[in-house]
């Protein structure tokens, strides 16, 4: 009796134009989070509480996903929790809880943009820190998107923004700036899927200690809130971030990477300020003066050319991190992590 031989596998082909269409579904979902949650906030909710609500559903979504399908990613090696830990508290939580008090006290499209100048801190850890040296456009690069930054803050009125809602979206910037480059060392040894659902698992519990979840008022998250011509409960909004903003934003982001370089899926995530302005505009009717318009142009020119001219870190191509969120810096994830 003769037996075929069985069908070699199908090799698998990248396709850029389904790659482009989902980093761009991505950068809409992830650019979409703070004009979701900022009605919950405006509602009574916390920075905090809702940074808690939307982090700790994305990890019970996250690890029950992973541990359906293949829960040896959850499996850690004593040496790795640092850095784990490392990820999961500043480039989870911490990121989380600071765009939320910048998108509650600050026009979301600030905030975001706040976040956006990441990429310009890791050049200056990469030069200062690393001692790679990197060539004079990342230099203008790094000027123009500072000098964008003014603008949005408008310096010449003594800081026209508030200055909490400043530093906390400066400080965005800085646990985005780490989620990027504590996420590029932990790829070279773990599947991205298995950190992000670790990063959220420790970013979870560090938030829910802060805010704990029973400490939510039921009439605050049973209570209507407007929304664009909606009025949803704010209970489904903190689900809409959550799910929408976080989980589908990981994962559609997770899987374009399998279609386009790091490198490029991050310059289309520049995106995301845009979507969010716009959405905050249409849902919130949130309106930025004409020159902080021209700054946010300006800070975006100098993130892409930063972007663009950036030294590439030599990472295994499997290795390369999973669709996260805002503000993505090569060999990082594809868009933003708080937006």
């Amino acid at each position: 009796m003769v037996t075929e031989a069985p069908a070699p596998a199908r090799a698998f082909v990248p396709h850029r134009g389904r790659g482009t269409t989902l980093i761009l579904v991505s950068s809409v979902c992830f650019g979409s989070s703070g004009t979701i949650a900022k009605p919950a906030m405006l509602a009574g909710l916390s920075a905090e509480q809702v940074a808690a609500a939307r982090i700790g559903l994305a990890a019970l979504v996250l690890a029950a996903v992973v541990v359906m399908v293949k829960p040896s990613l959850l499996r850690v090696r004593r040496a790795e929790w640092p850095l784990l830990l490392g990820y999961g508290l500043l480039g989870v939580a911490g990121v989380q809880l600071c765009y939320f008090v910048a998108a509650g006290r600050l026009p979301v499209g600030i905030a975001i943009l706040l976040e956006f100048t990441s990429p310009v801190l890791i050049a200056l850890w990469t030069r200062f820190v690393r001692g790679v040296r990197l060539p004079g456009r990342m230099w203008a690069g790094i000027a123009l998107a500072m000098a964008g930054l003014a603008g949005v803050a408008q310096v010449w009125q003594g800081l026209g923004l508030d200055a909490v809602g400043l530093l906390a979206g400066l400080g965005a910037a800085v646990c985005s700036a780490a989620y990027f480059l504590l996420g590029e060392h932990g790829v070279t040894t773990r599947h991205p899927m298995g950190m992000v659902t670790w990063g959220m698992i420790i970013g979870a519990v560090a938030v829910c200690a802060v805010a704990p979840p029973w400490t939510m008022p039921a009439a605050v998250l049973t209570a209507p809130t407007e929304f664009g011509p909606w009025h949803p409960p704010v209970w489904l909004l903190l689900v809409a971030v959550a799910v929408f903003s976080t989980v589908l934003a990981y994962a559609i982001g997770l899987t374009a990477l399998r279609h386009l370089p790091a490198a490029v899926a991050s310059v289309i995530g520049l995106l995301e300020p845009v979507i969010a302005t716009a959405t905050a505009w249409a849902l919130l009717h949130e309106t930025l003066a004409w020159p902080q318009l021209a700054g946010a142009v300006v800070l975006l020119g100098g993130a892409l050319i930063v972007q663009l001219n950036s030294p590439r870190a030599q990472v295994p191509e499997p290795a390369a991190p999973a669709g996260t969120r805002p503000g993505s810096y090569p060999p990082g994830p594809g868009t933003g992590a708080a937006g």
